[in-house]
């Protein structure tokens, strides 16, 4: 078995994206990566559009059109990306399922309730074990990584996916906070009747002690219920809405001075959660559910340069809602290979 060292001798990183099933065609497998990447394809509860499901397939297929040199961190890529193949069996799942789910939510949508249908109970409750069985495979695949070593991220999917990682990192820090890009604060409990809906990632996380933070950035589409969790959450959660975000900056404020107000919210360890529809819809116009407004790509690197350059440490990430097709693809590719080369470059922190 090669290693590392043995396997960057025979590449050229400024040669053609080999088509060898890694990201980028980097030359790496899961023993010389320090990175291990799943791309997980499910869209089960999502509500509004779909495709999803086939963003981690995008990512890998437009990551080849990418070019390696990383201005953050140009030789990050040795350090080793290895992403772990897409699983049919999940697929096939989520094909399913999905059609199943659609049953509950046009129910729902009619005004009726799932209660009063014994048969939509019964399908209501196979989603959501099944919607677990996801989870439980990811954390089982993050907690092996992660014992290797290894640094971990995910790909989906709709937003409930990277439930089982972010499960896993708390199994190993005591103590860790969530930089959540989006367009929404997923912060519903079992949006319509789905316990791990894409809209409750961030509830079902900060049922984990070991999040003692979770900072939201470019919400602006948002329930009563969630503001009232957010503003009764006694400081666990911070909420910087699209909204405010744009009238600081059209008053003049700077971006670099937002950032580091954002960034002193968080601990020494961050998890970063990146919902694409948290970027303006042009960027990634086939996510799953796009609100106008919201983040240019490089406003959200600069951010995430910022927790680097204050000394904390990314201990994992996911980039979500990737919408199936070649331009999202594209932008899903960039903001992964971002986020890999910025949390190699965040272990220096660790000294």
């Amino acid at each position: 078995m090669a290693t590392r060292e043995e396997i960057l001798l025979n590449f050229d990183p400024s040669g053609i994206g080999v088509d060898n099933g890694n990201l980028l065609g980097l030359p790496f497998d899961y023993d010389s990566a320090n990175i291990i990447v799943f791309g997980i394809p499910w869209e089960v509860t999502v509500s509004y559009g779909s495709g999803t499901a086939f963003g981690p397939n995008a990512v890998l297929e437009s990551s080849r059109q990418l070019d390696l040199y990383d201005f953050d961190n140009p030789e990050g890529w040795k350090k080793g990306i290895f992403m772990v193949e897409i699983s049919k069996d999940i697929q096939q799942k989520n094909e399913v399922l999905r059609q199943d789910a659609a049953r509950i939510i046009e129910h729902m949508e009619q005004g009726k309730r799932v209660e009063d249908e014994p048969d939509l109970t019964q399908v209501l409750k196979r989603v959501n074990q099944e919607c677990q069985a996801v989870n439980q495979w990811l954390f089982e695949q993050a907690q092996a990584a992660i014992k290797q070593g290894k640094k971990v991220a995910a790909i989906g999917g709709d937003h409930s996916v990277p439930l089982g990682a972010i499960q896993a990192l708390a199994e190993s820090y005591p103590e860790f906070g969530i930089l959540h890009i989006d367009a929404h604060a997923d912060l519903r409990d079992a949006y319509e009747g789905f316990e791990f809906s894409h809209a409750s990632i961030m509830f079902n996380a900060l049922k984990l002690p070991q999040i003692s933070k979770l900072v939201q950035v470019g919400i602006r589409d948002i329930s009563q219920d969630e503001v009232n969790l957010i503003q009764q959450s006694g400081g666990r959660v911070s909420a910087y809405y699209d909204p405010q975000l744009k009238q600081k900056l059209y008053a003049g404020v700077s971006w670099l001075e937002i950032c580091k107000q954002i960034v002193a919210e968080l601990p020494q360890n961050v998890y970063i959660s990146f919902d694409v529809d948290g970027l303006d819809p042009k960027l990634c116009p086939n996510t799953g559910t796009p609100v106008p407004g919201g983040l240019e790509l490089e406003q959200t690197f600069f951010l995430f340069r910022e927790v680097v350059n204050s000394g904390r440490q990314i201990i994992g990430f996911d980039v979500c809602e990737v919408g199936n097709s070649e331009w999202d693809g594209n932008v899903g590719a960039r903001a992964v290979y971002k986020l890999c080369n910025l949390m190699t470059l965040s272990e220096q922190n660790l000294s």
